[in-house]
């Protein structure tokens, strides 16, 4: 082989490798919507660093629960509400279904209106006009394009995002401290800290991405049989790769919310963020005058990242239940996808809706939060236990490793969600 043709594969390779990696990290920055950037900003506001050590902690939790969904999706060729629907009594399927279908389009209020008063921040205006305006646009972008035709483009806005990462470079920090703060944290178990800890869980480790993720990779096989225990390594390995390139962004993301928060808007004195123009301040070291503007990009470019999967995958959920066809590629003028379409149009149309309330959209976003991670547990005991099921998964139920991280996630969600409410 000539060196030219070495170089030609070499490069071919490192864009094969990069092209792989697109949809983890697309992922992990709609993770990231503006209910986690809301949550992040409040925890870092209220507690300072002492929040830190949550991002790190679940870094590894969330990535072994994603890839437990991906894994049932791929290898079943089903998504999560079917395989539920088949394996347990009705009433389970319908409990957890419900839950995601409430959770979901309280999540997608929240995110349509935190995205109108970003953008009454910076054009002024009416911030209803602009959270029905945010709707229609989320909707018909669902209905008549495929989510990784236009997600291409929407996915630089949330490049705004890595200004929390300049952020902590231009303040004076004690990364001596900072460290202290992850490793060593000082707890105090009380009520807000604990219900700050359930916020931070549920936006990061959220209930909507399991069945997204689920039924993506169902997508992805096009209806092919089950696959071979050679298909599912090499597909495995590619998923793991994918998954823990884009939760570490996601992560690194929350981490440095938290971190610029604490720096500028605990260290200021100011400890609850009531308003998004408070959750913006924390960017003025670095964007100056252009605060609002930065911070309205991130909102937005996140808030249509994460509407279309929040609506989605409560689509997929339902359509699977009731036993509808369901798929973003179904073509409504061909009459296909009626019933899921029709789902995801009621979850944007009541998160509209619920838009028209007078609760203060940082409050929304802070307690759609809270909801996620409560209502997580429940769906992640019903994914574990798929995904150890032979009768399920046939010779590919998931290894010792990933099934004790898996069942540590839900333990983790589950204690805290159990202390919280033990401390009311």
């Amino acid at each position: 082989m000539t060196a030219e043709r070495k170089q030609e594969s070499a490069t071919t390779r490192v864009f094969k490798g990069l092209r792989q990696i697109g949809p983890g990290l697309i992922t992990g920055a709609a993770d990231d919507d503006p209910s986690g950037i809301a949550t992040y900003s409040q925890a870092g506001a209220q507690f300072g660093f002492s929040m830190l050590w949550t991002v790190v902690f679940t870094l590894p939790l969330m990535v072994a629960i994603q890839i437990v969904s991906a894994r049932i999706g791929y290898v079943t060729r089903q998504g999560l509400a079917a395989n539920i629907k088949s394996s347990f009594p009705r009433w389970v399927l319908l409990v957890v279904v419900g839950m995601l279908l409430v959770a979901n389009t309280l999540n997608v209020a929240a995110d349509i209106a935190a995205m109108a008063e970003a953008l009454r921040l910076l054009a002024g205006g009416s911030r209803h006009v602009y959270a029905v305006t945010f709707g229609l646009l989320s909707l018909v972008l669902q209905v008549f394009l495929p989510y990784h035709t236009y997600v291409r483009w929407l996915k630089w806005l949330t490049l705004a995002l890595l200004s929390y990462v300049a952020v902590v470079f231009t303040v004076h920090l004690h990364w001596g401290a900072v460290a202290g703060a992850v490793f060593r944290p000082q707890l105090a178990f009380n009520h807000d800290m604990l219900l700050m800890v359930v916020a931070v869980f549920g936006t990061t480790i959220s209930p909507y991405l399991f069945f997204w993720q689920a039924a993506q990779e169902m997508e992805d096989t096009g209806g092919r049989g089950p696959p071979t225990p050679g298909d599912v390594r090499r597909h495995l390995r590619s998923i793991k790769i994918d998954t823990l390139i884009g939760m570490t962004f996601s992560n690194l993301i929350a981490f440095f919310i938290i971190l610029s928060t604490g720096a500028t808007l605990h260290a200021a004195g100011v400890t609850d963020i009531q308003t998004s123009a408070q959750a913006a301040e924390a960017l003025r070291p670095v964007a100056g005058e252009f605060t609002f503007l930065i911070f309205s990009l991130g909102i937005i470019g996140t808030g249509l990242l994460a509407v279309p999967v929040l609506a989605g995958s409560a689509g997929y959920a339902v359509a699977e239940a009731a036993g509808w066809p369901g798929s973003l590629d179904a073509r409504l003028d061909r009459g296909e996808g009626r019933g899921f379409y029709g789902v995801i149009a009621a979850a944007t149309v009541g998160g509209v809706i619920l838009c028209f309330t007078p609760v203060d959209p940082v409050k929304e976003l802070f307690w759609s939060a809270v909801l996620n991670g409560v209502i997580a547990v429940p769906i992640m005991v019903v994914m574990m236990l798929l995904a150890s099921r032979s009768s399920t998964m046939g010779a590919n139920v998931i290894g010792p490793g990933l099934r004790w991280l898996g069942w540590l996630a839900t333990g983790a969600m589950a204690a805290t969600v159990a202390a919280m409410l033990v401390s009311l």
